[in-house]
């Protein structure tokens, strides 16, 4: 994305007010999920690990008569405490973020003018 600079004499407000509605404005947001989209995005990054995606196929064997080694319900254990450690992890983590962004953008500044 390119930012936009316009001189502010008269004949450039009709383009400044144009330019100006593709911004949102000047907020600082360094956050990465939201209340909707954190269990799906969160575990999307989770079975990009490979040491995630073992443990789930751990589990995919045994729910299989011939391969099962563990009783099905164990196999899962693993597998959900490390998923809940790292969700737990990156929603404080997140939730930090915020906090602090949240200070930043309700800071006041000072705009020197000409």
């Amino acid at each position: 994305k390119w930012r936009i600079v316009l001189p502010d004499n008269g004949r450039q407000c009709k383009d400044w007010k144009q330019a100006s509605a593709f911004y949102s404005g000047n907020r600082i947001q360094t956050t990465k999920y939201t209340w909707f989209t954190f269990l799906p995005q969160n575990l999307f990054e989770q079975f990009h690990r490979l040491g995630n995606l073992y443990f789930f196929f751990l589990v995919v064997l045994s729910w299989f008569p011939r391969v099962e080694a563990f009783h099905k319900e164990m196999a899962v254990l693993p597998l959900l405490v490390v998923l809940l450690a790292s969700m737990t992890k990156d929603a404080v983590e997140d939730c930090r973020k915020y906090q602090h962004d949240k200070t930043i953008n309700s800071t006041k500044t000072r705009v020197y003018d000409k």
